[in-house]
C-alpha cells in the first residue's frame, strides 16, 4: 500500500520516458511515479528506492527523493511563503508548498513568519498543516524544576496562558499569572521549568527567580526614570496598567524592584513620584 505523507522503500516496477513507477511488489496494482529528473542514472527494474509520498499540483500521488521538513504526525517550525484566500502556504522543503487552512490556525499568520505546525491528512485525503499541535506533542523527557528551556508558542488561551512546544516537541505552558507582556503564536521564548506535572507536562516561566529578576527589573526602572529626567511622575502605588505601559512588568515585580533600589539608596520615594538619588 502506498502511504501518503510517509517515507517508503519501494521497488521500481516500470520505466517510462518521464520517470519510473514504484510499488511494494512487482505485481502490485498500487503504483506511484518518481519523475525522471529524480531517477538515478542506471536505475533498473527491481531496484529499491526510498521515497517520500505526497501529491502533485494535479492532486495525484507522486514520489520524491527530496526530504520534507516533517512527515505525517510530526511537528516542525515552517516559514510562511504566502497568505491567500484559502489559507497560508508554508515552505516544507518540497517543490510544492503545504497549505495551512484558516480553520487550522490558532491565530492569523503573516508572510515571512515562522510557526510550529504538524502535518496531517485531511478529509479529502490531502496533506495539510495545522497549528493545533497539542495532540502531536510529547510529555516531558528528562526535564527537572529550574532547568533552562526554550521553545515556540503555538497557541494563546486568555484564561489559561500561552501553550509552548518546548524544544519544538514537548508539552509546555506559561501560566497566565506568569505573563506580563504581549505574546503571540510563533514567538520563541526562553525560560525555566517551574513544575513538571504528574502527567509529564511542563509549566514554565519566562522570568528569572524573583531575587534575580529584581536586579534586571531594577536596571530597567532606573533607565526609564532617566528618560523622565530623573523624576518618575508616580510612585509604587501606581496602577498596574501604568506600570505595564512603562515597564512591561507586573505591579508586584515593580514594587519588589523599587524596594530593592530604595534599600540600595538609588532612589527616593515620595507621595507623588520616584526620584533618582544624585
Amino acid at each position: 500500500m502506498i502511504k501518503l505523507g510517509e517515507y517508503q522503500v519501494l521497488t521500481i516496477v516500470k520505466k517510462t520516458e518521464f520517470g519510473v513507477y514504484l510499488a511494494e511488489k512487482e505485481n502490485s496494482e498500487d503504483k506511484v511515479l518518481l519523475p525522471i529528473k529524480q531517477v538515478k542514472e542506471g536505475a533498473k527494474i527491481g531496484d529499491k528506492q526510498k521515497v517520500f509520498i505526497y501529491r502533485d499540483s494535479d492532486d495525484r500521488l507522486i514520489a520524491t527523493i527530496n526530504t520534507p521538513k516533517l512527515t505525517v504526525g510530526e511537528t516542525a517550525v515552517l516559514k510562511v511563503n504566502d497568505v491567500t484566500k484559502i489559507g497560508a502556504f508554508l515552505d516544507w522543503g518540497l517543490e510544492r508548498d503545504i497549505l495551512l487552512p484558516f480553520k487550522e490556525m490558532t491565530e492569523r499568520v503573516h508572510q515571512g513568519g515562522e510557526y510550529l505546525v504538524a502535518l496531517y491528512i485531511d478529509k479529502s485525503h490531502r496533506l495539510a498543516a495545522t497549528m493545533k499541535v497539542y495532540k502531536y506533542l510529547k510529555i516531558a523527557g528528562d526535564y527537572e524544576k529550574d532547568d533552562d528551556v526554550e521553545g515556540i508558542i503555538y497557541e494563546i488561551n486568555d484564561n489559561i496562558g500561552a501553550f509552548v512546544a518546548i524544544d519544538n516537541e514537548y508539552h509546555g505552558l506559561i501560566p497566565k499569572k506568569e505573563i506580563h507582556e504581549e505574546l503571540h503564536a510563533g514567538d520563541r521564548v526562553r525560560g525555566r521549568v517551574t513544575d513538571v506535572r504528574e502527567d509529564g507536562k511542563i509549566n514554565m516561566s519566562i522570568h528569572q527567580k524573583a531575587y534575580l529578576q529584581m536586579s534586571d527589573d531594577g536596571e530597567k526602572i532606573l533607565a526609564v526614570i532617566e528618560e523622565y529626567d530623573g523624576i518618575l511622575p508616580y510612585n509604587d502605588k501606581a496602577s498596574p496598567e501604568v506600570i505595564y505601559r512603562d515597564f512591561q512588568m507586573s505591579k508586584a515585580a515593580f514594587k519588589r524592584a523599587v524596594g530593592g533600589l530604595y534599600k540600595a539608596k538609588k532612589i527616593e520615594i515620595t507621595d507623588s513620584n520616584i526620584k533618582l538619588v544624585k
